[in-house]
């Protein structure tokens, strides 16, 4: 049995293992990566034109990649959740919003340029914040959605732990600037995988035993995530990179799941919500 398996939310760092971390992936049997933005410390984000020269470290990080393994690996960009708040600090809540927006806009280009597929990850910090901060994060969120809905992309969330609640709260903005709730993608996902539960937004589950067994029990409307983390003092956070193609395989090799599903999961489901190709 060959297929294709997609690990859908992964991040490298200049510093760290890099594509040698791309390089077990494939052994492991994995052939494609989402490869997510993530604040790195060679940029300092001071002003909206700053976004553009960190995203272009993960576009860097992706061409390598291309060029030296044979993963294919796809992008997302987009101004990090909690950057809001260490700007609101510096220079104001008012102009720390128009940052983040600013960010929005130059991942909205590069995602028309071809360059990525999706804005991400973009969405509210994941501790408790102020109601004002938690209002400016729904506001620059809602942006960045305006943004994916007029030019036909996917979002990649980071939030709070998601709940039934707070996916038909997310929901909800995405209906508010007409963005398909199936293009909203809630990263680092527990098994939310009925409608019921997640409202139409699409769960990018982390792949721990537990959770992907209880999402394949109610169905394949879901990814496969290890928000691997490539950090040199944290070996294997979140999960190590060569989680999802073991399990996948060894799911596979039980009978667990089916052919059919681990299709739908890898190919067939990416491929619908990012309009990309899983060959």
């Amino acid at each position: 049995m060959s297929f294709p398996i997609l690990d859908n939310h992964i991040h490298l760092q200049p510093r760290g293992r890099n594509v040698e971390a791309l390089r077990d992936f494939s052994r492991a049997g994995g052939t494609h990566v989402v490869l997510s933005q993530l604040p790195y410390d060679e940029v300092q984000i001071k002003e909206e034109e700053d976004f553009r020269a960190s995203y272009q470290i993960t576009l860097d990080i992706a061409d390598k990649a291309r060029k030296e393994t044979d993963v294919r690996v796809f992008v997302s960009v987009g101004p990090y959740p909690v950057l809001l708040l260490s700007l609101a600090e510096d220079y104001g809540l008012a102009r720390a919003i128009e940052i983040m927006k600013g960010g929005m806009d130059i991942a909205g280009e590069l995602v028309e340029e071809g360059k990525a597929i999706a804005l991400g990850e973009i969405g509210r910090p994941h501790f408790p914040v102020s109601s004002e901060l938690l209002r400016a994060s729904n506001d620059i969120l809602s942006y960045g959605m305006k943004i994916a809905s007029e030019i036909g992309c996917a979002v990649v969330l980071h939030t709070e732990s998601a709940t039934p609640e707070s996916m038909r709260e997310i929901a909800a903005i995405a209906d508010s600037v007409s963005l398909d709730r199936g293009k909203v993608v809630k990263h680092y996902c527990p098994p939310l995988v009925l409608p019921e539960e997640n409202h139409g937004l699409f769960p990018s589950v982390l792949a721990s035993r537990t959770s992907i067994s209880e999402a394949l029990r109610k169905g394949s409307r879901f990814m496969m995530e290890t928000d691997y983390l490539d950090d040199l003092s944290r070996p294997g956070a979140v999960m190590s990179i060569t989680t999802v193609p073991k399990r996948t395989k060894a799911l596979a090799a039980s009978g667990s799941v089916s052919e059919e599903d681990i299709l739908r999961i890898h190919k067939d489901n990416p491929e619908k919500v990012y309009d990309i190709a899983i060959e």
